[in-house]
């Protein structure tokens, strides 16, 4: 017993490293490519996030299938060595990266001195703290009022963003839809936005959308919430099909241009800090939004039509928190202006004294007022 007890704990420790190395390879592999990408291309951004993020559409469409023809044939163990050799192509991809030659300014940072203390802070302690000032933008998050609103909504909605992609299956299983029907749907959302992605990035890479593609997003994450009320209205295998379409239009609008907004609202800079802060709070979501969905289902006895009635509510509210936010920081940042609104005024020096005309074309005469001054 001692013996299979301690083959266990090595097993479960290698289980927790391999995992911790997985997720830390694609942390790397995922921020420097998304950054990268905010330098490379400068006209056509929006279309570049939509494309890049079609792998993922494509991972969406054939992982489920393929993962079953192996796990059938090689095992698990088989399947992970594909998988991993699938994964070392981020190697080859990662090697024909280049740096580019930007205009930016090198980043200078002025650090007030610390007050003073009676007891000297560790020095590892003082290393980490400085490491995260300078690689988290938490300077953007508190002095910039759009990269705030953006991050607490996307915060928001990722609590609610993944539940139909784990629980869509299940949900149609538990109303009797055939397995392999019901995995078909997962595809089918994968493969409409191998098409949906690369319009959405034509459509918000235009240059009527240049300023207003946060309006975009939050239109999109609107749309995303509105089309899980229909998946929990009918459990249908017609009308699943349906909401799979419906689910992929709203989906790729998010997947294309969440990254894009970011690039929008911080300058290139200090994006990669200002993605590194994003992404950290956004897994914080990721992480919190299965258990949430798991306890939901424990209370209601397996219900999954509040799962999707909370992917909605999570969806909804940050897209309308986002929408009326960016709305009121616009018309902070520019105020009406009375004068310009009444019509432009010209000025024309006259003998007499001021001429004036408006944009209606009338003249006025304004007589000007002298002032001596005699005695100081």
């Amino acid at each position: 017993m001692s013996r299979s007890g301690g083959q266990l704990g090595v097993q479960r420790k290698k289980k927790k490293l391999m995992r911790f190395n997985h997720g830390l390879g694609m942390c790397f592999s995922f921020q420097s490519s998304i950054t990268v990408l905010g330098f490379y291309f400068h006209h056509h951004r929006a279309l570049a996030n939509a494309l890049a993020s079609v792998g993922v559409s494509l991972g969406i469409t054939l992982w489920p299938l393929l993962s079953r023809y192996l796990l059938e044939d090689l095992g698990w163990r088989g399947t992970f060595l594909v998988f991993g050799g699938v994964l070392l192509h981020c190697c080859v991809c990662g090697a024909i990266l280049r740096p580019v030659a930007t205009s930016v300014a090198p980043e200078t940072t002025e650090e007030a001195p610390p007050p003073p203390s009676k007891a000297p802070a560790p020095g590892c302690l003082a290393a980490c703290g400085r490491a995260i000032q300078r690689h988290l933008a938490f300077d953007i998050l508190r002095h910039n009022a759009g990269y705030r609103v953006y991050t607490l909504g996307v915060m928001w909605m990722i609590l609610g963003f993944p539940l139909p992609h784990v629980f869509l299956v299940p949900y149609a299983m538990w109303h009797g839809v055939d397995e392999h029907r019901a995995a078909l749907l997962i595809s089918i959302i994968g493969f409409s936005n191998i098409f949906l992605r690369p319009m959405a990035g034509l459509v918000a890479g235009r240059r009527d959308f240049a300023g207003h593609r946060k309006y975009l997003f939050s239109l999109a994450a609107l749309l995303n919430g509105l089309t899980n009320l229909v998946c929990a209205a009918s459990a249908d295998f017609r009308v699943l099909v349906g909401y799979c379409l419906l689910y992929s239009v709203s989906m790729s609008g998010v997947g294309a241009l969440i990254f894009q907004v970011l690039m929008d609202i911080v300058p290139m800079d200090r994006f990669s800090s200002a993605l590194g802060l994003f992404t950290v709070l956004e897994s914080v979501s990721i992480l919190i939004s299965p258990p949430l969905a798991g306890l939901l289902l424990d209370t209601t006895n397996n219900n999954f039509s509040y799962v999707f009635y909370m992917s909605s509510f999570f969806l909804i509210s940050a897209a309308l928190f986002m929408g009326g936010s960016f709305c009121a920081l616009q018309k902070k940042e520019r105020p009406g202006k009375p004068a310009e609104a009444e019509g432009a005024i010209t000025e024309v020096p006259s003998e007499q004294g001021l001429m004036v005309e408006d944009s209606r074309g009338s003249k006025k005469q304004l007589y000007t007022e002298v002032m001596y001054v005699t005695s100081v």
